[in-house]
């Protein structure tokens, strides 16, 4: 069975991804509004009551500002770790918080959803991989450095929303302070196109179909740097870079084959219906 999967936004700005099968989904943070969320799933042709629950990767607030009001809207609950809902003091209903523990796989439907520690300054900041069926989909975000947990997942994954934050020249070159840059490029801040790129080209499986390069900065990148030098080094890998404005297509990653959009079954409604591609 494959898996479906989008970007409906990614940046600082607000970042929020979409993962399911044909009966179910989850949200990897909602950090854009309830309507917008809404919006987008829509112009994708995704229904939003296949949403099962939203993951919470950490508390900063481009990943959680839209949890509060998605959540009571459509009853989901909200896995966070214990630290992370402290720290973000967002308003959930109490029946829906539901914890997770690091390395312990929670499954909803036959999603298996595993969060893993990742380097980065939040308090209990987690990656995540989404698998279903053998087919593996990484989340790795918000990540100072590729340490051995984040290596460990990647080379497993059909496909990955891997960051692409910065630029290396254009973060030094540019106007932010000297302790923001510091910070962005520390190892507990985001990754670089550099780094990104060395972890793509040195522990990418065979079965890499899609990456799909998140996050990046408005003021120290750009998407057309970052489309060119990971397709100079794709090797059969389809490159997409998400977008801080809006919603990338619906791509479905399989564990064998990639197939073309026009001729993918879409997730069913609850009814089991076919969606439209678009």
């Amino acid at each position: 069975m494959s898996l479906f999967i989008t970007s409906l936004n990614s940046g600082s700005n607000g970042n929020c991804y979409y993962i399911g099968n044909e009966a179910e989904a989850v949200l990897i943070d909602a950090g854009i509004s309830c309507r917008e969320t809404e919006k987008r799933m829509k112009r994708l042709g995704l229904n939003m009551n296949l949403v099962k629950a939203i993951f919470v990767s950490h508390e900063h607030s481009d990943h959680i500002t839209g949890i509060p009001a998605l959540s009571k809207k459509f009853q989901l609950p909200v896995y966070i770790t214990a630290a992370t809902l402290q720290a973000a003091s967002i308003p959930v209903e109490k029946q829906l918080v539901q914890s997770f523990l690091p390395q312990q796989p929670v499954t909803i439907g036959n999603l298996t959803i595993t969060g893993f520690p990742k380097c980065h300054d939040a308090c209990d900041p987690h990656s995540f991989v989404i698998s279903n069926n053998g087919v593996k989909v990484g989340v790795f975000t918000d990540i100072g450095n590729s340490c051995a947990h984040v290596i460990h997942h990647f080379n497993q994954c059909h496909s990955v929303f891997l960051e692409a934050n910065y630029c290396e020249d254009m973060l030094a070159n540019g106007n932010y302070p000297y302790y923001l840059k510091k910070r962005i490029s520390g190892d507990n801040g985001h990754l670089s196109n550099t780094q990104a790129l060395e972890l793509f080209t040195q522990h990418r499986a065979e079965h890499l179909t899609h990456l799909i390069l998140s996050h990046l900065s408005k003021n120290n990148n750009s998407p057309e740097l970052v489309e060119r030098l990971f397709n100079k080094e794709a090797n059969g890998t389809t490159i997409v870079v998400a977008s801080r404005y809006h919603e990338t297509p619906v791509y479905c990653i399989a564990d064998t084959v990639d197939y073309p959009l026009n001729a993918v079954k879409r997730p069913a409604s609850p009814k089991h219906t076919q969606l439209s591609l678009f």
